[in-house]
């Protein structure tokens, strides 16, 4: 029951985060993407590190880099893959506008409640492996949130949507992390080895993330200042999942 108990607290946190895009409409338009870049770069740096060294080490521990790890992890890069491709959704963070337009609404709520659902899944098993773990990767997973919750209100507002409703459907599509969160938990007690592989798949996930949706935005902005604060960033979200690996 603890393990169940901090598997809903961290979902609980993360699906909050869905309405963090409301305090964007008080910010310029230059600092907006200040603060956005400097996200990015962090939650980039956060998800490398926490699949190079938290969930990985984890999934080898028990019987070394074997085939199958080593297919669980391939499969989460091809998963995110799959749902970039054919879902229409992708993991995008800059703000939309004229010059930069999203998908509309709708398909973006449906790639995103799919998106959550694996989240919830990666959760659970994280913690079903250990509550340290679930805490690592339950951080590396709120600071990629921030930026892309961020994006995704400003999708549904391009898409006509109003303020209030798409704050509503940003958070119904945000829930759909508990159904997952469940779905593993259950699965994890009543099927051997299924933990591991959702640790492997998570960090392949990560991975593809963080070098296909994260880091190409991040080499848009070409001026050497912005470049090293985005750096400096990187170098920060690695740091803090350094620094949860000692606390471990």
């Amino acid at each position: 029951m603890e393990t169940l108990l901090y598997i809903l607290i961290s979902i609980g946190i993360i699906s909050l985060l869905s309405l963090i895009g409301v305090f964007t409409l008080a910010l310029k338009k230059g600092s907006f993407e200040k603060i956005i870049l400097f996200l990015v770069s962090l939650s980039a740096g956060a998800l490398f590190g926490a699949a190079i060294l938290h969930l990985l080490p984890e999934a080898i521990s028990n019987n070394g880099l074997t085939m199958g790890v080593a297919l669980y992890f391939l499969s989460g890069i091809l998963a995110f893959f799959i749902l970039e491709k054919f879902i229409a959704w992708r993991h995008c963070h800059i703000k939309t506008s004229r010059e930069h337009p999203h998908k509309l609404g709708i398909m973006n709520l449906v790639g995103d409640g799919v998106h959550n659902l694996i989240d919830g899944m990666i959760v659970a098993g994280s913690y079903l492996i250990s509550i340290p773990l679930g805490i690592s990767t339950t951080i590396g997973i709120i600071l990629h949130e921030i930026p892309q919750e961020i994006s995704d209100f400003g999708v549904l507002l391009y898409a006509k949507f109003s303020k209030k409703k798409a704050l509503f459907f940003n958070f119904i599509s945000a829930c759909f992390a508990f159904i997952g969160a469940f779905l593993a938990f259950f699965l994890g007690a009543s099927i051997e080895g299924f933990s591991i592989f959702l640790i492997a798949f998570a960090a392949g996930g990560f991975v593809y993330i963080a070098g296909s949706d994260l880091i190409p935005e991040l080499h848009k902005e070409t001026k050497i200042k912005k470049s090293l604060m985005q750096l400096f960033g990187i170098l920060l979200g690695i740091a803090l999942m350094v620094l949860a690996k000692f606390i471990e």
